[in-house]
């Protein structure tokens, strides 16, 4: 997640100035030469723009490539999803753009987008961080199999107007529009037909999938899921979820009793179903379950729940899997093979739980000891008892917190340092010019956020880091007193690249960070568990912690470890490192393809899945009706 500052500020001073790629620990951001643009008007930002574009057109009619780089500024950048071809990609000069294009470009016409005024060309900040102020607008592209959006951000050098970020995705491929608004079905045929079905007939027959199997098979009925299979249905992709859980939503359900999402509502609307303007800014996890239970029922997605996978291959002749179901429905265990073309996993964006092997760990005599995820609640203590939680993200903090609030003497054992911003920084701070009550439509925002090159957007959350800490300076200040070991993210660059980079490491405070320094949440820091004792827990330094609980907030390890407990070796040995960022800033692995065909990811927070699920959809449509990568240049 990325968003604009509200101020413009100078550049830190640990940024690099550079043409290097990015690298997970680097910043290199080559603007330094850009001069102001205090006198671009909105009438100036649109001749501009209108006559570079229609050069910039002219030249990709003329497969001019060499034309088309010219156009952009020496240290620019192109980040594209689909459009030039079925992957992710962020290119960087003119060299490289050059070199792409001439392999092979189905690109026929960019127009710049002024169906808004937030839209049309405008003066604005184009760096990331607001020190380079340009022209920014939102353009639409077409190509010879679909059309598309994007954001393009103009730079001036030596009196010319050039390209300093284009960013291209693909949204709808020709003759396959998703049926909205005046493509929208009829839903009824008026007599004539005989024996014809009714609405609830042909949902039974379609939710069964009597005599015929799904395209695509989905593991999982959370966000990744749902989202993934609502852009499938608008494709006319037939795809099944399922879920082992009783009822949809209940993954959420059954986590701990006092959750509640910690990004607002205007961050985490779900694709052709906003949330309510009613809606609370912060969703509790059961009302969230609810929504997702309505969101299938609404949009008439084909979910199975009690419903796991027992044996699965893939042929490789075929291009098809074969995959065995055990189904409880109606009290009746059945059994079903489907031969699928694709399976997405959205088991979450993490695997398997880190569950510590740890010395003594049968012999614990107390009430309870388990992972965050098994932890339904803290029971109110009727006498004295001690809790103690082990680790120290966003899970650790809330367990520790339902804990003393329902009368336990708590400890949280911290080993490694945690990136810690408030809930109000991350709202007021971070996302409200984009994602806020009066933000722009949320596609709009989307492309401004997942538009951003990867190094741009480190350099931002570098900044906004700063503005972050700045707000929470107090808060800072009293846990480093009482010895809570904090960072500040890879680089100093926040909680978000923390996130891309390893998925946690990091806690949005809503009130546990001032119980920790009140003491009323116990800190041990730095020791790693040597034992658990019957009735506690012994330190590497010799120490003990009395306990009656013990919950494990230790993570969970990466998608491809539950890949491999799901579907075995063959497949996991084939499937690339998942999550983090590769050598262009793109994510590895996941919402792209993942190594072994018929085989995808999906997961991440509900922003991640709004926009990603699209761009994983539109890839599994193009195989289907066999648009392919060389299709595609």
């Amino acid at each position: 997640m990325t968003t604009v500052p509200n101020t413009h500020t100078v550049l830190p001073a640990d940024v690099v100035l550079s043409r290097d790629r990015v690298e997970p620990g680097s910043v290199n951001i080559p603007v330094g030469e850009f001069p102001g643009t205090a006198s671009v008007t909105s009438v100036l930002a649109d001749e501009v723009s209108t006559q570079l574009f229609g050069t910039f057109n002219q030249a990709l009619a003329e497969k001019d490539y060499e034309a088309v780089s010219s156009l952009f500024h020496e240290n620019c950048y192109w980040r594209d999803h689909l459009a030039l071809s079925w992957d992710l990609h962020t290119w960087k000069g003119q060299e490289q753009i050059s070199k792409i294009l001439s392999a092979g470009c189905c690109l026929t016409k960019f127009e710049i987008d002024r169906s808004s005024a937030f839209r049309a060309p405008h003066k604005g900040p184009i760096d990331g961080i607001g020190v380079v102020q340009g022209i920014e607008s939102f353009i639409t592209f077409t190509t010879d199999i679909g059309t598309g959006r994007g954001v393009v951000r103009l730079a001036e050098k030596d009196n010319q107007w050039k390209i300093f970020t284009l960013f291209t995705t693909l949204c709808e491929l020709k003759g396959h529009e998703e049926p909205l608004n005046d493509r929208r079905p009829r839903g009824v045929e008026h007599g004539g037909t005989p024996n014809r079905e009714n609405w609830q007939d042909r949902r039974t027959t379609e939710i069964n999938f009597d005599k015929k199997n799904p395209a695509v098979l989905i593991i999982g009925a959370g966000q990744g899921g749902l989202t993934s299979a609502a852009r499938l249905k608008m494709l006319n992709i037939d795809a099944l979820v399922i879920d082992s859980e009783d009822c949809i939503g209940d993954n959420w359900r059954r986590r701990y009793h006092q959750l509640v999402l910690h990004d607002p509502v205007w961050y985490d609307h779900m694709p052709y179903l906003s949330f309510p303007s009613s809606w609370p800014v912060f969703t509790p996890k059961d009302k969230l379950a609810e929504f997702f239970e309505s969101y299938a029922k609404l949009l008439e997605l084909n979910v199975w729940t009690r419903t796991t996978l027992t044996s699965s291959s893939w042929d490789e002749s075929k291009k098809q899997w074969t995959i065995t179901l055990k189904r409880m429905e109606d009290g009746v265990t059945t059994t079903r093979t489907l031969y699928p073309r694709h399976i997405i996993q959205a088991t979450g964006h993490s695997g398997e739980k880190k569950f510590p092997a740890i010395k003594g760990i049968e012999n614990f005599k107390g009430e309870r000891i388990c992972h965050s995820s098994e932890f339904s609640g803290a029971r109110p203590a009727s006498k004295a008892k001690a809790a103690v939680v082990v680790g120290s993200c966003n899970s650790g903090h809330d367990i520790a917190q339902d804990f003393y609030e329902k009368g336990y003497n708590v400890t949280m054992v911290q080993r490694s340092s945690t990136c810690v911003v408030s809930s109000e920084s991350v709202t007021e701070i971070g996302l409200k010019r984009l994602y806020g009550e009066n933000g722009p439509p949320v596609e709009d925002a989307d492309l401004l956020v997942w538009g951003m090159p990867s190094e741009l957007f480190k350099a931002q959350q570098i900044k906004l880091t700063a503005a972050q800490n700045h707000h929470d300076a107090k808060t800072l200040e009293g846990l480093e007193k009482v010895g809570f070991k904090m960072d500040m993210g890879p680089d100093n660059a926040g909680m978000y690249l923390k996130y891309f980079q390893r998925g946690g490491g990091y806690y949005i405070d809503v009130g546990a960070s001032q119980l920790i320094i009140d003491g009323k949440i116990k800190i041990k820091q730095g020791q790693e568990i040597s034992e658990v004792l019957a009735h506690g827990l012994r330190f590497g330094d010799g120490s003990q912690l009395d306990a009656d609980e013990i919950v494990f907030a230790t993570g969970y390890e990466n998608m491809r470890s539950q890949a491999r407990l799901i579907f075995g070796n063959e497949v996991a040995d084939r499937i690339g490192e998942v999550w983090g960022f590769d050598q262009e800033g793109e994510m590895r692995s996941i919402w792209r393809p993942s190594g072994h065909p018929g085989f995808w990811f999906m997961g991440g927070n509900l922003a991640l899945c709004r926009y990603y699920s699209r761009i994983l959809a539109l890839q599994i449509k193009a195989e289907e009706e066999g648009i392919t990568a060389e299709g595609n240049k």
